[in-house]
C-alpha cells in the first residue's frame, strides 16, 4: 500500500501539468526518436534505438508514479492552515541560535520539496522537527552534523 502524498494546490497544480506534458508531447517526440531510429536498419546494433527505448521506460515510470501520486494525494486546503503552530503548508522565518541567521522555509510534501526555493520536506529533520511548533519556540533539531537550535521567529501562510 502506497503511502498517501501531501501536495499545496500549487503542487497538485504542477504535477497535473508536469503529466499532461508528458503524455502529450513528449510521448510523441521519444515514439518519432524510436521510429527515426528504427529506419537506421538493424536494431541490434543501433544505439539510437536502444536510447530511444531507455528514454520512453523511463518516461512511462515516471507518469506512473505521478498518477500514483495524484491518486494518493491529500490536498493541503490553505484556507484551514493557521499561524499559530507549524503544519505542512506553512511559511516560517527561523533563527539559527548558533551563527544568528535567519532563513525562511515553506514547509512541503516531499514531492514538492525544493531546498533551492526555500521549499523542505515535513519528512527532512528540519520539516518534521518543526511542525506543531508555535512562534517563539526554540526547537533544537538533530541533522546530520549535529543537533541545532532554531527560534520560531515567524509563522504565516
Amino acid at each position: 500500500m502506497q503511502k498517501s502524498v501531501m501536495l499545496t494546490e500549487e503542487g497538485l497544480r504542477k504535477l497535473e501539468e508536469e503529466l499532461e506534458f508528458l503524455k502529450g508531447e513528449k510521448r510523441k517526440e521519444i515514439a518519432e526518436k524510436i521510429k527515426v531510429a528504427r529506419s537506421f536498419g538493424d536494431l541490434s546494433e543501433n544505439s539510437e534505438y536502444d536510447d530511444a527505448k531507455n528514454e520512453q521506460a523511463i518516461l512511462e515510470a515516471r507518469i506512473a508514479t505521478i498518477e500514483a501520486d495524484l491518486k494518493n494525494a491529500v490536498i493541503i486546503d490553505e484556507s484551514e492552515i493557521n499561524n499559530e503552530h507549524v503544519h505542512v503548508g506553512s511559511s516560517v522565518r527561523l533563527e539559527n541560535l548558533k551563527s544568528g541567521t535567519i532563513a525562511s522555509y515553506r514547509i512541503v510534501g516531499s514531492n514538492e520539496a525544493n531546498p533551492m526555493e526555500g521549499k523542505i520536506s515535513d519528512e527532512s529533520p528540519i520539516g518534521k522537527g518543526l511542525l506543531g511548533f508555535k512562534q517563539g519556540d526554540v526547537v533544537e533539531i538533530e541533522i546530520p552534523v549535529g543537533t541545532v537550535s532554531f527560534k520560531i521567529l515567524e509563522i504565516s501562510k
